[in-house]
């Protein structure tokens, strides 16, 4: 379907998913993800037209863990680069380590460094550090680059990224040097819908609202996660779950924090620390561990009137 440099065919299925403890090639523990059609399909158009494909959803649905899914299944590397409030656009292309620099020509003048070090002085691009899109731009096999919760950062970080997500090319001033992608990198941002976004860069993404699974992909993914797990026990536990998450819909409508599914696999972890009749039990018209789910006090107060029969 997609045409990719080297003639390599890539396209994001959806299916191809890590064993069960599996670890990625820095270390981090993988998970099985299961997508639902559409989004896959607004993987394969963003990988096809090479664009960024810009996620928005509420926290907890799996907008940042698409990205490790696609570079598994691609087989390709992962850059991910995790946005917060200090975060600056150029960041991610590269820092320039101009206080290192400065700290060896002084080291330098005193005989402290050896002719090695003497002569890195004099190449500026020795102290040039690149940043996930810089690294991307320039390997030779497309990478998938995760930015992470943009709208973490200051209002201008998008717009300062127009040109490179564009453009696919940035210029490094200290050095002088041209950095033009070799192989367009699959980019995937996530937003929690915190900051309006400019249209200058929205005009650039493809968008998708990653919707929260249903019922029937919640037992897919809790079945997948504990795969030894008592079906009477996944059944109950995600009824109990799902009423839950209806029951603060109904309360807070779309705008407020519900129940999602990490929190849902941590209280699920929870109860499988017991025999499956001792956590049957702490099921029976109750939520255990609340908790682990109810992050915030009056979503607390909220469940223990509704419990009680107050409300």
């Amino acid at each position: 379907m997609v045409q990719a440099v080297g003639g390599k065919l890539l396209e994001y299925t959806g299916k191809v998913q890590p064993q069960l403890g599996e670890r990625g090639a820095n270390g981090q523990l993988l998970y099985p993800y299961f997508p639902n059609p559409e989004l896959v399909e607004a993987v394969n158009l963003a990988i096809y037209l090479e664009r960024p494909l810009l996620l928005k959803g509420e926290p907890g649905c799996g907008k940042t863990l698409l990205a490790s899914a696609v570079a598994y299944e691609l087989d390709l590397k992962l850059e991910a680069w995790y946005v917060k409030s200090t975060s600056r656009a150029r960041d991610g292309l590269y820092i320039y380590d101009a206080v290192g620099r400065l700290r060896d020509a002084q080291l330098a003048t005193s005989n402290r460094l050896t002719p090695e070090q003497i002569l890195r002085i004099d190449d500026p691009t020795s102290y040039v550090r690149w940043g996930p899109l810089g690294r991307a731009f320039q390997q030779q096999q497309r990478r998938v680059v995760l930015i992470d919760e943009i709208d973490k950062a200051d209002i201008d970080f998008p717009n300062d990224l127009l040109l490179e997500l564009d453009q696919k090319q940035f210029f490094v001033e200290e050095t002088g040097q041209e950095i033009e992608a070799k192989a367009a990198p699959i980019v995937l941002i996530t937003s929690n819908d915190e900051k309006d976004l400019p249209d200058a860069f929205l005009r650039r993404c493809l968008f998708h609202y990653v919707e929260f699974p249903s019922r029937e992909r919640l037992i897919e993914i809790v079945n997948a996660l504990f795969p030894t797990s008592p079906e009477a026990l996944v059944k109950q536990a995600i009824d109990s779950f799902w009423r839950l998450r209806e029951k603060m819909q109904e309360d807070k409508g779309e705008a407020g924090k519900k129940v999602s599914t990490s929190e849902l696999i941590d209280w699920f972890r929870v109860l499988r620390r017991y025999p499956e009749d001792e956590a049957l039990a702490k099921l029976d018209g109750k939520i255990p561990y609340a908790g682990v789910l109810l992050k915030r006090w009056d979503d607390h107060l909220r469940y223990l009137r509704q419990s009680r029969g107050c409300e």
